[in-house]
């Protein structure tokens, strides 16, 4: 399918690796210029090579955390006029929520609700001058599915699901969509669990650890960040125009309701 997207511009947070660069990749291979996004600085220089030289377009990289005000800034200036704008920031760390004092928990939201929303505010009305924005913002099942330890970031990312669902009506009438894309259990380092960065795993005990891992899925395997990817550029492209305020789980059927 053509997502009729090509030569728009989008910004990606957090993509150097994870889902935010499952989401970068497939935008390119859809035809987007991008500005790619992450802390660590050859990570974002060895993600931004393979886009150019597998897609052909044009990447922008900005090092930093995208919930320091500067680090916005340089996004922004990169690209002043983006056409998509993809949320995504790491989620506080497993923790007893006793163990959270008032910095901790202003942290986690404005890593996971406040940054996002600035983002949007410094986006949004030029998209709708134009007549075309896509915001796609990375949450968490954990919004329907409470995790205990994860207390935070399903509060922060709740907040943002809550805060967002009333802004998205006031601008699909200018064809403007914000929606929001919950990951389950998806295949990325965050599920690995602490290591070393750029260890390799034992493939005998990655096989079990994913199949521990995925066995109260119905998939019965972990989605992976190029899937997860593919479903965020569709609600980027001209076709996902009348869907808008939505909030969908990409979870192997993970998330049990009927409605």
């Amino acid at each position: 399918m053509d997502l009729g997207i090509r030569g728009k511009k989008a910004i990606v947070c957090a993509s150097s690796k994870g889902l935010g660069r499952g989401c970068a990749m497939a935008l390119a291979e859809a035809g987007v210029d991008l500005v790619v996004n992450g802390r660590n600085a050859e990570l974002v220089a060895k993600t931004a090579k393979e886009i150019r030289d597998r897609f052909g377009v044009k990447v922008t990289e900005i090092v930093g955390d995208v919930s320091k005000p500067d680090v916005q800034k340089a996004i922004l200036a990169a690209c002043p006029d983006p056409d998509i704008l993809v949320n995504n920031n790491g989620g506080p760390p497993l923790r007893d929520f006793r163990e959270l004092d008032r910095a901790k928990i202003l942290e986690g939201v404005t890593q996971n609700m406040v940054t996002p929303i600035e983002l949007i505010q410094a986006v949004i009305d030029g998209m709708a001058k134009r007549g075309f924005g896509r915001i796609v913002n990375i949450t968490s099942l954990s919004v329907y599915v409470p995790i205990p330890g994860l207390d935070l970031s399903s509060g922060a990312r709740a907040g943002l699901t809550s805060f967002l669902a009333g802004v998205a009506r006031t601008v699909i009438d200018r064809n403007v969509t914000i929606n929001s894309l919950l990951p389950g259990k998806l295949d990325t380092d965050r599920l690995r669990g602490p290591h070393e960065a750029g260890t390799q795993e034992d493939p005998a005990a990655a096989a079990a650890r994913k199949a521990r891992i995925s066995a109260d899925v119905p998939a019965k395997r972990l989605g992976t960040p190029e899937e997860f990817g593919q479903i965020c550029a569709f609600l980027c492209s001209v076709h996902a125009g009348y869907l808008t305020g939505q909030n969908i789980p990409v979870d192997g059927g993970l998330y049990v309701s009927a409605f």
